[in-house]
């Protein structure tokens, strides 16, 4: 499908176009520093239009009207003039309702649309998104999430002068779902407005501190709680704020004679993820648990796990491989060890289903 983009340089227009190119859509882009004429050009020939384009920012209070009003005059009039009636889905804001220059701009350009649909039969979607967080939104510009991500990812200051201001906040991929959704026909409605199924409440301080959680995440082994729906997102997003020379961070890797431990996550509902490097001919292990348990998957070399129940004198043996991936089960109460077979590093991949306190360690020595 020909689909019009305005205002597709900013945030959401840039995440709307990346999709649309991938599901191999024909996208004319257009933005502030695109020609009139090419708006003309694209106008005669699109099958749908998403305009994204809007001023929240000007230098003149009457820019608002002129950028939310006055474009939106500008794109239906090319419309009308090639006698296109193609579906149109805006980009309103909730601030509509607000008895304010911007929401004045906003309104006025939603009714302009109401009575383009009127008179011409078009179909018009019309949404008012909250704030809305996510990849490449711009930083130190309108958008608290963006700034703050940025910022704490920085190692930069942030400022919060109410940390019990709550927001309304809406993901950016739940946008571009929705207005997919708009372009197949089957968008949400709520009365006579568009909405995204899916938004957030959340305060400033409840958003810093779980960013902050982010960033020291890399020393305490930590990961945001991915079943929560908030969480996982603005995690999402924090890390694409990341510099690009700080996507790698050093584990700490406890190292003997015999190879090395290295802890890589620790999580409070899933258990830590560690892994294990054995030299060849070392034998780890040699204990057993009441009620921790554990997974072992062999990744690279040749070795043999052994388990006996402390109470039988049989042994039970399972060669593992980097050739052939398999998971091998630590069951409770049996002693178990693990011992390098081959000649070469044997490197371990393990799974707890809880993280190692020591004050309570469950875990008893008895050689296999």
């Amino acid at each position: 499908m020909k689909i019009l983009v305005t205002g597709a340089k900013g945030f959401i227009g840039k995440n709307l176009v990346c999709n649309l190119k991938c599901a191999n859509h024909e996208v004319y882009e257009y933005d502030i520093d695109t020609p009139e004429t090419e708006l003309d050009a694209f106008c005669a020939d699109c099958e749908f239009v998403f305009n994204l384009a809007g001023i929240n920012r000007p230098k003149e209070e009457s820019q608002f009207m002129e950028g939310n009003f006055g474009f939106a005059s500008v794109l239906l009039g090319y419309l009308k003039k090639h006698n296109n009636k193609c579906p149109i889905a805006v980009s309103s804001s909730t601030q509509a309702v607000l008895d304010n220059p911007y929401g004045r701009s906003k309104l006025a350009g939603e009714n302009l649309l109401r009575e383009y649909s009127k008179e011409t039969g078009a179909q018009v979607y019309i949404y008012r998104f909250p704030n809305v967080f996510g990849k490449w939104c711009r930083p130190n510009y309108n958008s608290a999430v963006a700034t703050f991500c940025n910022n704490i990812a920085n190692d930069l200051p942030i400022t919060v002068n109410d940390p019990t201001t709550e927001l309304t906040l809406v993901y950016i991929d739940d946008i571009v779902e929705e207005l997919f959704r708009a372009l197949d026909g089957h968008p949400t409605i709520d009365g006579d407005i568009c909405v995204v199924p899916v938004t957030y409440k959340a305060t400033l301080g409840k958003i810093t501190d779980l960013l902050y959680s982010f960033r020291d995440s890399r020393k305490t082994l930590s990961v945001a709680n991915q079943s929560d729906g908030f969480e996982k997102k603005l995690y999402a997003t924090y890390l694409s704020y990341l510099p690009t020379d700080k996507f790698s961070y050093p584990l700490k890797m406890n190292c003997d004679n015999r190879g090395s431990f290295t802890e890589i996550i620790r999580t409070a509902e899933r258990g830590q993820f560690s892994v294990n490097i054995s030299k060849p001919g070392i034998t780890k292990g040699n204990h057993w648990h009441n009620t921790k348990n554990e997974k072992f998957l062999v990744v690279s070399g040749k070795g043999v796990i052994r388990f006996r129940k402390p109470d039988s004198d049989e042994v039970y043996e399972y060669f593992v491989s980097g050739d052939k991936l398999e998971v091998i089960d630590i069951p409770t109460g049996y002693t178990h060890n693990i011992e390098n077979i081959g000649e070469t590093d044997l490197v371990t991949f393990m799974w707890a289903n809880e993280c190692f306190d020591p004050e309570k360690p469950d875990t008893i020595f008895l050689e296999v």
